[in-house]
């Protein structure tokens, strides 16, 4: 990491905001840490609203005065292949900071570099198809539209997944030739700060990527309220997300907000449970559960319930839990606030819910600090309770059994979110007929989730959130339409 220096008492790593190509000289600063350990690893500079201005400002002077916006779509094609090129140049350190900074493990950090380098190169090759539509309307008349950028956007991003989610809202963004604010969260700024870095060695001109670190009280209150900003992308709870798009509107600035979810695994008598049982058990371990889309609910049929449930709870007590760097099944939790959350809310919502696995902190050897919790697999859960309608936030996974195709539909739309749904089956007919049932916004088949998914739209409905990211929609959403009219008279 370049952005760093050790002037202080401390000997920790001092991390800056960087704007305007520029690393920022910072007044007050406050540390983050490492999940496995509980101890410091940076100190990072604490951004108030005179620091979100400097930024906003930047990002505007390099929109209105700089090259970047009017780019032919190649050549800024041709500076994000840099980039993407660079981040995989960079693979193996920015995984080590990743997982030291959020307690991801290894692999899963490396697959967020891949990705995050992925959504540059598809961005870059998507803006050079990208085109207006003549109309034909009136005659003598020449209608055409154009697709132009929007200007300044500002991105909040959350903690589970800073770079990915971070690289997921700034690549279209860039591609369609605006200037961006980006905002990480205060427990994992690390691999953003990197980024702006690795952008200007890109050839990104200063001002065109700006990332302000800070509280999201402060600067990103200030981020989401700034009426010199045209868009905002926030990524994080229900609760904050209502906050930000609130704001926003005051100064009529259109939103795209990805919330929380509750997403169903819906398991149907004649699945291939050898192939569902561990993509079940992965998708709600991986990155510790804290993950909107995480495979939270189970909902299972009541012929296949016991083979199930006995295989996920042989799942999950052969997972391996310890600090990312070693490459676990299972890394720490965020952060001592969250690792409370995640007990508290098994410890009070069991009821008479049968708690199969877990449910308790996790002993790691050598890392007694950490925010470790065991993998946790509750069965007989009350649809209408709190652990079948909350957001935890963990690795915890919910079990309700249904008798039916048609209850199983009730059950999986029965929670305020919508953000993905899985379904199990090898009926043909039955899977596109409940697919077109769920309410949310993304739907599987025999899998769950698609990898990096760069080319697939991506979001929710109901409290998980509106707008679509990633696929060629994140184009139309960084980008708006202008209509231009020629009156060509007539013969």
């Amino acid at each position: 990491m370049t952005n760093t220096d050790t002037t202080s008492s401390s000997d920790l790593p001092h991390v800056r905001s960087i704007i305007d190509g520029m690393a920022v000289d910072h007044q007050q600063w406050f540390a983050v840490v490492d999940p496995a350990t509980g101890a410091a690893i940076a100190t990072v500079g604490r951004s108030d609203a005179a620091v979100v201005d400097a930024a906003v400002a930047a990002a505007r002077r390099a929109y209105d005065n700089g090259p970047w916006p009017s780019m032919a779509p190649k050549e800024r094609a041709r500076v994000l292949r840099r980039l993407a090129e660079l981040i995989l140049a960079n693979r193996d350190d920015l995984a080590t900071l990743e997982s030291r900074d959020t307690g991801k493990p290894l692999s899963q950090a490396r697959t967020d570099v891949d990705v995050s380098a992925r959504y540059f190169e598809f961005y870059s090759g998507a803006i050079e198809a990208l085109h207006g539509d003549t109309i034909p309307a009136i005659p003598g008349t020449f209608a055409y539209t154009l697709r132009e950028p929007l200007g300044v956007t500002a991105h909040i991003e959350p903690w589970n997944y800073p770079l990915q989610i971070g690289c997921r809202t700034v690549a279209p963004s860039l591609a369609m030739g605006n200037c961006c604010v980006l905002k990480p969260a205060e427990e994992a700024p690390l691999s953003l700060v990197r980024l702006a870095e690795l952008a200007l060695e890109a050839a990104i001109p200063p001002g065109v990527l700006n990332v302000v670190t800070g509280f999201g009280a402060e600067a990103g209150a200030a981020l989401a309220s700034h009426p010199g900003i045209d868009h905002l992308s926030f990524t994080g709870s229900v609760e904050v997300g209502a906050i930000v798009a609130a704001a926003a509107a005051a100064n009529v600035k259109p939103v795209t907000l990805e919330l929380g979810g509750k997403s169903p695994n819906i398991v149907m008598p004649d699945a291939d449970l050898d192939r569902a049982i561990p993509i079940i058990a992965r998708s709600v371990l991986q990155n510790a559960g804290q993950t909107c889309s995480a495979g939270s609910r189970l909902l299972v049929h009541h012929s296949v319930h016991d083979a199930v449930v006995d295989g996920i709870e042989a799942y999950f007590a052969a997972a391996r839990v310890g600090r990312g760097l070693d490459d676990p099944d299972l890394g720490p939790l965020i952060s001592l606030k969250q690792l409370e959350h995640v007990e508290a809310s098994v410890r009070d919502g069991l009821g008479t819910a049968s708690l199969r696995y877990g449910g308790r902190r996790a002993a790691v050897v050598d890392h007694a600090g950490g925010f470790f919790f065991e993998p946790t697999l509750i069965d007989d859960v009350d649809p209408a309770s709190a652990l079948a309608q909350a957001e935890i936030f963990g690795p915890v996974v919910v079990v309700c059994a249904f008798e039916d195709e048609a209850e199983a539909i009730t059950l999986a739309n029965g929670t305020p979110y919508g953000l993905i749904a899985a379904v199990w089956t090898s009926d043909v007919s039955r899977a596109h007929r409940m697919a077109a049932k769920l309410r949310c916004g993304q739907v599987y088949i025999n899998g769950y989730g698609a990898g990096g998914g760069v080319e697939l739209p991506f979001g929710g409905v109901k409290q998980s959130g509106y707008g679509r990211e990633k696929g060629a929609d994140a184009l139309l959403a960084f980008s708006q339409t202008k209509m231009v009219a020629v009156n060509v008279g007539t013969a």
